[in-house]
């Protein structure tokens, strides 16, 4: 089998509600998101995707995925994809760095692989749990008010996991965090995520005046050097994800016990190949796991739906979904949707939902 044309198409994703990132970072209203199409020899069809959130949150925007795709389909066109590690090793020759804009051609190879084999990716990948994942809001308020408004909006929709956003004021952080506490009911699962908006003395206030909390903490830092500088002068648990871009990322927050949770963001990492290598190292350490698309429609939240279900259930906390959060939907209603905060495995073979083709507009372009 070989792969003989790549066609990419880029989709606008608008967003129901405005979102800020914390740290002055700009407030955006829509998302831009690539499809990739990769059609075989075989007759055989998949799909990737690669949506960054924004391009303000990390190293990463739309056009830079199709571009990166432009440069790296001739060294692509021609490879089998069922052979995944032949294709990431051509995309890392061809461009190195640029994990983003390999994402989408990875989980389109994954997609094939599973179709071909007749089994879902995450059974083809070993695991296959079909245990429901809950989903993680992610609450992107400012103010307690604004903050109870969006969790009561999650949870009428049977959200049981929310992923509380803060940082930039220690004094309304505190504030903000002691009251969802207060409100915050059995079982559910709460992460508050500083989106690298702390410095080193905003984190030790905060995290230090919570301690009786004893809450979870993402991406306290803006670096690995600044979690690993404050992590001996608290006792909070630790989740990094803007910082868990590569192996030996992951092999450093292991190694030196900087977190206790891995974020893994498909998209940030290159795809379900690499991802599944942290993922192991994780469970080497007894780290634990969230697992997000970085943004996207239902095929990037089912490609993160099937990394999950190759995590033992006790070690994987939620997923992050983010088709809740758009106005459209280019699948249709097919594929993973929530199903009481929960979303279930595809029984399909490979990725288990593809886009409504027809709706995508005509490409942006055409590799053979």
């Amino acid at each position: 089998m070989k792969i003989t044309r790549i066609t990419v198409y880029q989709v606008d994703l608008p967003l129901e509600h405005p979102y800020w990132l914390s740290g002055g970072r700009l407030k955006f209203e829509c998302l831009d998101a690539t499809l990739v199409k990769l059609e075989t020899d075989a007759g055989i069809t998949g799909w990737g995707e690669g949506t960054p959130w924004g391009h303000t949150y990390v190293p990463a925007h739309g056009p830079g995925i199709r571009a990166g795709i432009q440069t790296m389909a001739p060294f692509v066109l021609g490879l089998d994809p069922r052979r995944v590690l032949d294709v990431e090793r051509a995309m890392d020759l061809a461009l190195p760095g640029h994990l983003y804009a390999k994402s989408p051609i990875d989980m389109a190879c994954w997609d094939i692989a599973g179709q071909a084999a007749g089994l879902p990716i995450a059974d083809l990948m070993g695991g296959g749990s079909r245990t429901p994942r809950p989903i993680a809001s992610s609450v992107g308020a400012k103010t307690i008010e604004e903050t109870r408004a969006v969790m009561d909006r999650y949870r009428q929709r049977g959200y049981v996991a929310h992923s509380v956003k803060i940082g930039g004021d220690v004094e309304r952080d505190i504030a903000r965090i002691r009251d969802v506490e207060s409100i915050r009911k059995p079982g559910e699962i709460v992460l508050y995520d500083v989106n690298r908006g702390w410095t080193r003395q905003q984190a030790l206030r905060v995290m230090r005046r919570t301690e009786d909390l004893h809450v979870m903490f993402e991406q306290p830092g803006e670096t690995l050097d600044d979690i690993a500088a404050i992590r001996p002068l608290h006792s909070a648990p630790v989740s990094v994800d803007e910082c868990l871009v590569t192996l030996q990322d992951a092999a450093r927050v292991a190694r030196d016990g900087l977190a206790e949770v891995f974020g893994i963001k498909l998209n940030r990492v290159g795809g379900l190949t690499k991802a599944a290598r942290m993922r192991d190292i994780a469970l080497a350490h007894g780290i634990d796991m969230f697992v997000m698309a970085t943004g996207g429609s239902v095929l990037a939240d089912c490609e993160a739906l099937h990394l999950a279900a190759t995590i033992p259930d006790h070690a994987c906390h939620a997923v992050w979904a983010c088709q809740d959060m758009l106005t459209v939907d280019i699948a249709g209603g097919r594929g993973p949707r929530n199903t009481d905060g929960h979303l279930h495995l595809p029984e399909a073979p490979g990725l288990g939902v593809h886009p409504d083709e027809d709706a995508l507009g005509d490409p942006v372009a055409v590799h053979s």
